[in-house]
């Protein structure tokens, strides 16, 4: 059941990265960011107040948001601040990277959750699994090459080390998550409550230094619907993680993996809408990441 879980969140995360891209174009990022996750906090704030008023009924619908320590705050903090790294970084890639070359990239993450799991977790992955990873590293490899003839060199484009460290901190939020759902026994609304809650006042932190004191990048501000949409089907996707990585059975680099199967909808889907060059081309690195997210589901 977990899987299905796990291709359900990598649904919505493909619909959300589509609607990232429309939402940062000509964009200043930082108040993007905070549209979007301040979006996903309101849709998440009524099941807080039921939490508090109608508890019996919110554990009915299991929405129920508990009531944890302070200690646990300070773990959920902790995910926010590095998510709030991985996406201020990730939105200034894709403000300045063409989004078939930018998903691709982060497909890299279940790499990196892969050897995260493997030393902390002690996963224990089969020949199967070793062969779908190093495939989808190989086909991202293959990716860097067409970016080239859209005049994106990886070696000198400061925007592709941002999306590189923004894979790698996502990653290791990916590891987190599994730290926070089992071991501290969080279930997926209590997590996404708080984590949105803390990221939003990093986010204002950042934006009282660098947005709201500068009257032109106000002005330049551009709302779109896309910005609370991103913050909708972000939570939705989550959700959706999160109630697999419930399940005592998950591997969270299983998970990971299967999750990079959103790269569907952004490299076909995003490439046609944002009328991206090489396309064609783009195909066949697309063909072996998800051969290899194939052999990871098939092992």
């Amino acid at each position: 059941m977990w899987m299905y879980l796990g291709l359900l969140a990598a649904l919505f995360l493909g619909l959300h990265n589509l609607c990232k891209k429309h939402a940062v174009q000509g964009n200043e990022v930082f108040p993007v960011l905070l549209g979007t996750i301040s979006s996903g906090f309101l849709l998440l704030l009524p099941f807080y107040i039921g939490s508090q008023f109608f508890k019996e009924y919110m554990i009915d619908i299991q929405f129920y948001i508990n009531d944890i320590p302070l200690k646990t705050h300070g773990f959920i903090a902790i995910k926010s601040a590095i998510m709030a790294a991985s996406w201020v970084l990730a939105y200034q890639a894709l403000k300045h990277l063409p989004i078939t070359i930018v998903t691709p990239i982060r497909s890299a993450g279940p790499f990196f959750t892969f050897i995260g799991a493997i030393t902390i977790y002690h996963e224990k992955p089969n020949s199967y699994q070793w062969i779908g990873f190093f495939l989808i590293i190989f086909s991202v490899l293959l990716y860097s090459r067409i970016g080239k003839k859209e005049g994106i060199h990886f070696k000198r484009n400061k925007w592709i080390f941002a999306i590189i460290g923004a894979t790698f901190l996502g990653a290791s939020s990916g590891l987190y998550d599994k730290f926070l759902i089992q071991s501290l026994s969080l279930n997926p609304q209590t997590l996404q409550f708080w984590f949105c809650f803390y990221t939003v006042l990093i986010l204002l932190i950042i934006l009282a230094f660098t947005w709201f004191p500068n009257a032109e990048k106000r002005k330049a501000f551009k709302w779109r619907w896309s910005i609370p949409l991103v913050g909708v089907l972000l939570q939705i996707a989550d959700y959706f993680y999160f109630k697999a990585l419930q399940d005592p059975d998950a591997l969270i680099m299983l998970l990971s993996a299967i999750k990079r199967s959103q790269i569907l909808i952004a490299v076909v889907i995003g490439g046609v809408l944002f009328k991206e060059q090489n396309k064609r081309k783009k195909l066949v690195p697309l063909a072996g990441i998800m051969a290899g997210v194939f052999l990871i589901l098939y092992s």
